[in-house]
């Protein structure tokens, strides 16, 4: 081997990775302590990013295409070599490949229970879980707080490292949302929908990534708050308790015997019973409204007496005026003219029942 083979050796040329593994998101690429050939080729694929890193700072990045490695391409690269001259000698660099295609179908979850305020139970302590699609938005953060130096950074490393990291963001967005408990349990997928813009800005910001999709598949509650729930949802349904009652004694008719109709029979005697009580309680209530007044002639009632029918030995102003069938002002106004006999004990009359006779015998 001659001195011009051995020394092409040493220098690469050609610079490519071809993954076929569909969970890698960086890959280093293996140079073997070789140099980088001045005009060498860099082949760059679609859903790839190549950056250059050179003696721990960021260089260049190129998108996909084929790129020629030289002076006028590489600036940043050249800045940091500091070369006198350009680059028109070999250079050793780092070359990583970031892959920014869309990552689907990563599970999220809470390993603790997140405490909620909420405007209906107070605070409560839930659980949820989903699944997220992402992919890699800005490059060099992505290396710098994520993926790091690993030569061979996979998903499952990734969700090792972002699985905290999302819940966290997660847990910030709910809370900030103020979404009741009862539309948290039951809208999962407007849920995911309305924290997308609250977590996006901080995933992306953070750790290079954009999430496309978040879907939140089960929030779990406590069982004394899932109880509640139910019991909300049951009252719900029997809406109408008069109603309901009805619709029970219907159905117990309809049925015949055996264990349902026995049940049905029950439920039925108890809505009968209900229905009874509540006519109870609105006669007793009528029973005690004010009588009306007796008719003119009709003897008044008694008063102290002991038989049906007999007259009290006093009477006051107001029945007076029922017996005579005028008006009670009438009747103080005789009394004060002296017409009608009557004794005024404070500020009330009193009639004996002979004064009245005396009375309407003149």
């Amino acid at each position: 081997m001659g001195l011009i083979d051995y020394l092409k050796t040493q220098f690469l040329e050609i610079i490519e990775w071809q993954d076929d593994s569909r969970d890698t998101l960086t890959y280093r690429y293996p140079d073997g302590d070789k140099e980088i050939k001045n005009g060498a080729q860099l082949i760059v694929n679609e859903s790839q990013v190549a950056q250059f890193i050179y003696l721990g700072q960021f260089g260049d990045t190129f998108g996909p295409g084929k790129h020629t490695l030289t002076t006028d391409n590489i600036p940043i690269l050249s800045t940091l070599k500091g070369w006198k001259y350009g680059l028109h000698s070999p250079f050793k660099a780092d070359v990583y490949y970031v892959n920014t295609r869309l990552f689907t179908g990563n599970k999220w979850g809470t390993a603790n229970p997140i405490m909620m305020r909420d405007a209906d139970f107070g605070i409560v302590r839930t659980r949820a879980y989903g699944i997220f699609d992402f992919h890699v938005s800005d490059v060099k953060l992505f290396l710098k707080e994520v993926a790091g130096t690993d030569n061979h950074f996979r998903l499952e490393e990734f969700a090792d490292t972002m699985r905290s990291r999302i819940v966290s963001v997660f847990t910030d967005a709910l809370a900030s949302s103020k979404v009741p408990v009862l539309d948290v349990a039951s809208r999962y997928q407007e849920l995911g929908a309305a924290l997308l813009p609250l977590i996006n800005p901080q995933v992306t910001s953070k750790y290079g990534i954009e999430i496309s999709s978040f879907i939140v598949e089960n929030i779990s509650l406590p069982a004394e708050v899932e109880a509640a729930i139910d019991k909300r949802s049951s009252m719900a349904a029997v809406g109408n308790l008069n109603d309901y009652v009805k619709f029970q004694m219907a159905e117990s008719m309809t049925k015949g015997g055996g264990e349902a109709g026995s049940m049905a029979g029950t439920a039925a005697g108890l809505g009968a019973g209900l229905a009874m009580g509540q006519q109870m309680m609105a006669a007793m209530n009528a029973g005690q409204a004010t009588p009306p007044a007796a008719p003119i002639g009709a003897a008044p009632p008694v008063i102290g007496g002991s038989g049906t029918g007999a007259a009290p030995t006093l009477l006051g102003p107001g029945e007076v005026a029922r017996i005579l069938g005028v008006s009670e002002a009438d009747v103080l106004a005789t009394l004060e003219k002296g017409d009608l006999k009557g004794k005024k004990i404070g500020s009330t009359w009193r009639v004996t029942k002979t004064a009245l006779d005396e009375f309407l015998k003149t």
